[in-house]
């Protein structure tokens, strides 16, 4: 089962992180840093597999890297899992970013981390793996394009909702109130 996603930078800043085991805050913070520092010191000519840290289980746990240009993508699995189907895993998810960012970059992780969650949910959800076919994965994510395109998008909807506020069948505010001898008059809160 995978136990956390992380890609971060070749500074160490993380660009996705995803847990599918609790961990505090602190602790996840630890386990990015640990992390970093056991990957990026590895030369690139070694094997992409090594042993989980000591924050997230030790030799109980695996992590499987790639690293592409300035980007690093880290699976952290338990023992149940292959090496090799995972390292397979990273590389269709890094092929579907491709071709939905058309040629991804780390900008891309960062102005569209929606579009990159979702396409990881395709992929893997709970820490199981759905879907390995890439064509699949695209075909999902266009289809969610399209269905944002019909509804007028996530940048339409403060619009929506002010319209829809607007629309409102309200009951009238008192512009007077009268109690006793004090009489108060309500302003117009209406900005039209």
């Amino acid at each position: 089962m995978i136990k956390a996603i992380l890609i971060f930078n070749n500074h160490g800043k993380p660009r996705l992180i995803r847990f599918y085991q609790y961990f505090a805050e602190d602790m996840q913070q630890q386990i990015i840093r640990e992390t970093f520092h056991l990957v990026s010191k590895r030369d690139d000519n070694v094997c992409n597999f090594l042993e989980g840290g000591s924050l997230i289980g030790g030799s109980d746990y695996k992590l499987i890297y790639r690293h592409y240009a300035t980007l690093y993508f880290v699976f952290c699995v338990d023992s149940s899992e292959s090496e090799l189907g995972i390292l397979d895993l990273i590389q269709v998810f890094v092929e579907t970013l491709d071709k939905c960012f058309e040629n991804v970059c780390e900008l891309d992780l960062i102005f569209h981390m929606d579009k990159v969650h979702y396409i990881l949910q395709e992929v893997v959800m709970g820490g199981m793996v759905l879907e390995t076919n890439m064509n699949e994965i695209v075909g999902q994510v266009e289809l969610q394009n399209r269905m944002e395109k019909s509804e007028g998008g996530l940048s339409a909807a403060p619009a929506r909702a002010v319209s829809a506020v607007k629309n409102m069948n309200l009951p009238e505010i008192p512009r007077n109130i009268n109690i006793g001898d004090i009489n108060i008059k309500v302003p117009s809160l209406s900005p039209f």
